[in-house]
């Protein structure tokens, strides 16, 4: 991942990140419930965002499968899931509300991964809730979370209501639009001001 100048909507530059061609994108889900809505939302983000970027989804990982070995420093069962996050170029990181933060399974998960493990890798912070007040926990919660594993947090991260849950789609393809303003996807004509990687 590397970055480049770019215009802003003001005509003053500002940085671009750049994706390589064919990113990897790996969903987390943070539920104690196995196929949720959570699970739901991450799967259309992280589809919505491969299909921009002409990349790929190459898992989506259901922590709650994990629960038996998460407390288990070292567990084998574990390993496959930590490779693929940290080969991914793109994460996608998902987590309920729970009392007004993110969920004890998400944060058993990320103690197995060291601080600035994660360097290199862009994070999406997505965060769903039963109320528009909870939406600040993805900012003042989740994000601190990544970035202290070392990723690089795309800005804004995503809140998506219960009530929406039948249009993660199109929230998800308006997310992914929103976040192309200050991504570099690989894709089409070059835009302008920003540059080839070397």
């Amino acid at each position: 991942m590397e970055t480049a100048p770019g215009p802003d909507r003001a005509g003053i530059g500002r940085r671009k990140l750049i994706l390589p061609a064919g990113a990897v994108t790996v969903g987390v889900v943070g539920n104690p419930k196995p196929r949720s809505r959570t699970h739901q939302m991450v799967t259309a983000v992280a589809e919505a965002f491969a299909a921009a970027s002409e990349g790929r989804v190459e898992a989506v990982i259901d922590l709650v499968e994990l629960k038996p070995w998460l407390f288990d420093f070292g567990a084998p069962r574990l390993a496959p899931s930590l490779e693929q996050m940290f080969r991914a170029d793109i994460l996608v990181v998902g987590s309920p509300v729970y009392k007004a933060t993110y969920t004890g399974l998400l944060k058993a998960f990320c103690d197995h991964v060291a601080a600035g493990q994660l360097a290199g890798t862009l994070a999406l912070p997505t965060m769903m809730g039963g109320a528009p007040q909870h939406a600040l926990a993805v900012e003042l919660q989740l994000r601190p979370l990544l970035v202290e594993l070392g990723a690089t947090c795309a800005s804004p991260g995503l809140y998506v209501l219960e009530s929406q849950v039948d249009e993660l789609e199109a929230v998800a393809r308006r997310y992914v639009e929103r976040l192309a303003e200050s991504i570099r996807l690989p894709r089409g004509e070059d835009e302008p001001g920003a540059s080839q990687p070397s």
